[in-house]
């Protein structure tokens, strides 16, 4: 099976494709300075974005990992948006960490993975 690598510089791509699965690239919002619900809204955004170039949609995502700047701050509100976000019935299975993200003002990041349509 070949490897599609989409978005790519030379550290890294925004979506990989191998064998069926979609691999996405660790995601944030574009407004560093919006609260948390904010940011979380623009980062499932661009994961919408990337899914539907890829050839997914939301309703396929296999597993997520989310990185929060500050759980016991940041974790209510994220899944607030999350919970309207997501569709019931597809829940994805789902791991929630506190991270040092790479810049300060980053509250949120998610890394996901789907299936091709």
């Amino acid at each position: 099976m070949t490897v599609q690598r989409l978005q790519t510089n030379r550290r890294m791509s925004q979506i990989v494709i191998h064998n069926g699965t979609v691999y996405l690239a660790g995601q944030v919002g574009d407004d560093m300075a919006a609260g948390i619900q904010q940011q979380t809204r623009e980062t499932l955004a661009n994961i919408e974005q990337l899914l539907a170039e890829a050839g997914s949609d939301k309703t396929r995502i296999l597993s997520v990992t989310i990185y929060l700047k500050d759980v016991d701050a940041d974790f209510e509100g994220m899944n607030q948006v999350w919970d309207q976000w997501l569709p019931e019935g597809v829940a994805p299975a789902r791991a929630t960490v506190e991270a040092k993200l790479c810049e300060p003002e980053i509250l949120v990041e998610l890394s996901v993975i789907a299936a091709l349509a």
